[in-house]
Formats: structure tokens, C-alpha cells, sequence
């Protein structure tokens, strides 16, 4: 396995963690900084890159506070501990309002980070053999998500009406009688060894030192894909003039071309909002 990707340090600019007081992350008025919640890869090497390189020509000031797990940051963007987060789907956002009661909106979506599906046993998804045991995130969306891509590459089958909260019981042909082994997003990498392959969200193959474009042995397409990555905000912040700069900042041509140039399709960038 290659070597884990280093995580993008959790720098600050402008204000201190200590807040103002106010609802919405550290401020809220337009000189302050905007603190957005992200996972480290990729979207906390994108916000850097637009930290360093776009924002304070468009006079932003831009704090990035980095989170290993896909709770916390919806959490702490409704509770104000957060201006913005981005590192979650449509499919996931809804449903994280739906069961948490939160109330947080998509402003714009930048990228798509495809799902793979990872195996140190076989090279391709139509090798697992009879009975493999093959390991799928443990939350709703993202596993409706992996069982959509086994099904894309032929090895299962799934009811028709089946949506984004597919699970195991939606699977109408299973002809290698795979097993599913539903495990925390961020444990599958560390299943490699113990299970015949793994579907692994992009950002958690990419700090594990995993190309998705080199490495998996099922990709996600981008065609119709519902799956691109959201810069959220708690509902009623959408037109703060920070949040509208980072949308723009996040879809620029500039953004697009570091993409391109840093992840070579490993994650795609997205047409705009």
C-alpha cells in the first residue's frame, strides 16, 4: 500500500476559535473569517489551494478546520461551531436532516470524488470468488452508494426501485453469494486484509494512500452521478457574502484546472452549481 497521503494541516487565519457570539460559526460579518469544516482529502487540499492562492485577492478570510468522520462537521455546522462545511453528497445531506433534524442546504457543488471499489485478492470486481465477504460503509447513503456500484459492475443485482438508501435487503441477485460486511467509512481501508475487496468512499482510498484511478478495481462514472461533494451551510446563511465568495472561488477556473492537475480523474471536477 502506498503511503498515506499527508493530511492537510488544520491552519488558521483571521480569528481565533473563541467566537463572537453570534449563530453562525466564529462571526458572521464580512470581515471575518469563514470557518469551514472539511474531511483532509480531498476537499481540505481544495479549500487550501483556494485559501492560498484565490481568496485573499477576493477578499476572503478563510479558516479550514479538518474532521476525520462524516458526523461531526453536519453537527457542528448546525450548531455554530461551523460556517460551512464541505466533504458530503446530496443523498447524504438529506438524509443527515432527516434522521439528525438538522436543517442544513447545498450552495454549490464543486467536485465529484468517486466511490471504487478496493481488493488486494483479485484485480477485477467479476474475480471475487463464491461466498467473498466484500466490505460496504455502515451508514445508509454511503451504502446504498456501494451496493449501486457493485451492481453497476455486474456482480449483484438490485430491486429497480431501489434509491439511495438501498441496502442488502434490496439485493434481488447475489449469484457469487457475496457477504456484506458493513463497517464505520473510515475503517475500510484498514479491511483490506481481512475481507475480499472493499467499497470505499474516495476521500478515505486517498488518505490511505489508495489512487482511485490507479488502485480500484470498479470506479463510479460521472455520468448522471448525484454524488458530487456540497459546500453546505445552516439554512438562512446562503447569502452571506462569504459563503457566495468560497461558492464562486470553489467552481472558478482555477479551481477546476487544480483539480485536474492534482487528482489526474481520481476526483472530477464538477460543470458548476
Amino acid at each position: 500500500m502506498r503511503k498515506s497521503v499527508v493530511a492537510v494541516a488544520a491552519l488558521a487565519l483571521g480569528l481565533t476559535a473563541c467566537g463572537t457570539g453570534t449563530d453562525s460559526g466564529k462571526g458572521g460579518g464580512k470581515d471575518d473569517a469563514l470557518v469551514v469544516g472539511a474531511t483532509a482529502v480531498p476537499a481540505g487540499e481544495v479549500l487550501t489551494y483556494v485559501r492560498d492562492h484565490l481568496a485573499a485577492k477576493a477578499g476572503l478570510k478563510l479558516e479550514i478546520k479538518e474532521f476525520t468522520d462524516y458526523v461531526l462537521p453536519n453537527t457542528a455546522l448546525q450548531e455554530g461551531e461551523l460556517d460551512a462545511n464541505l466533504y458530503q453528497n446530496q443523498p447524504y445531506l438529506d438524509d443527515f436532516n432527516k434522521s439528525k433534524g438538522t436543517d442544513l442546504v447545498s450552495v454549490v457543488k464543486p467536485y465529484l470524488p468517486p466511490m471504487g471499489v478496493y481488493s488486494k485478492k483479485v484485480r477485477k470486481v467479476t474475480g471475487l470468488p463464491d461466498g467473498a465477504t466484500v466490505a460496504v460503509p455502515g451508514d445508509t447513503t454511503n451504502e446504498g452508494r456501494a451496493l449501486k456500484l457493485l451492481a453497476a459492475g455486474g456482480v449483484i443485482e438490485l430491486k429497480a426501485d431501489a434509491g439511495p438508501t438501498a441496502s442488502p435487503a434490496d439485493v434481488t441477485a447475489n449469484p457469487r453469494h457475496l457477504k456484506f460486511k458493513e463497517l464505520e467509512a473510515a475503517q475500510l481501508p484498514r479491511s483490506l486484509d481481512d475481507v475480499a475487496a472493499a467499497v470505499i468512499n474516495n476521500n478515505y482510498a486517498q488518505d490511505a494512500g489508495l489512487s482511485p484511478t490507479k488502485d480500484a478495481i470498479l470506479l463510479e462514472s460521472a455520468k448522471n452521478n448525484p454524488y458530487a461533494n456540497l459546500l453546505a451551510v445552516k439554512r438562512g446563511t446562503e447569502d452571506d457574502p462569504r459563503v457566495k465568495k468560497l461558492a464562486e472561488l470553489l467552481v472558478s477556473p482555477e479551481v477546476r484546472t487544480f483539480i485536474q492537475d492534482k487528482y489526474h480523474g481520481s476526483v472530477l471536477p464538477a460543470t458548476g452549481g
